[in-house]
């Protein structure tokens, strides 16, 4: 009896595509919410020191006056917390994990030199276009005219 309900399991898993994937040969699709480590444009940040606060588990350090933003990445527990305070939108999360070690991995970032704006001078506002007249309403006439001429005919 027991030969039978393994015989089925066989041929009809024989048919069907496996259940697992070949991991070194096929990539995993990761979805679009998976919350991967954390990555920087070191171009747009502007060293606030915003993410650092609120990180929970204090993985992310800023130093301005070195500008470099470091990052512990096996401190670090992929929250998102820094990503969603960022004012310049400058912290990103990636769809990948950190990859495992048995040593700890802090990755240092040299943010770059900011130029600052050349003072603007001192412009004076445009002028308001001129405001578009009222529409007007053509007259109507009176209800008790369309009567007296439908009277006359």
């Amino acid at each position: 009896m027991g030969f039978y309900k393994i015989g089925k399991v066989v041929l009809r898993s024989m048919f069907k595509k496996p259940a697992t994937l070949m991991y070194p040969v096929v990539p995993r699709t990761w979805q679009d919410r998976t919350r991967g480590h954390i990555g920087i444009e070191e171009a747009s940040c502007i060293l606030c020191g915003i993410c650092a606060k609120k990180c929970p588990t204090n993985a992310i350090e800023v130093s301005r006056d070195q500008r470099v933003w470091v990052i512990e990445r096996m401190q670090c527990v992929q929250c998102g917390c820094c990503v969603e305070v960022c004012p310049k939108k400058c912290l990103f999360m990636n769809q990948e994990y950190t990859t495992p070690s048995t040593e700890k991995t802090i990755d240092r970032f040299s943010i770059p030199e900011q130029p600052k704006p050349a003072p603007a001078a001192e412009s004076k506002p445009a002028p308001a276009a001129d405001p578009k007249p009222a529409p007007t309403a053509e007259p109507k006439p009176a209800p008790a005219a369309e009567e007296t001429a439908k009277a006359a005919e």
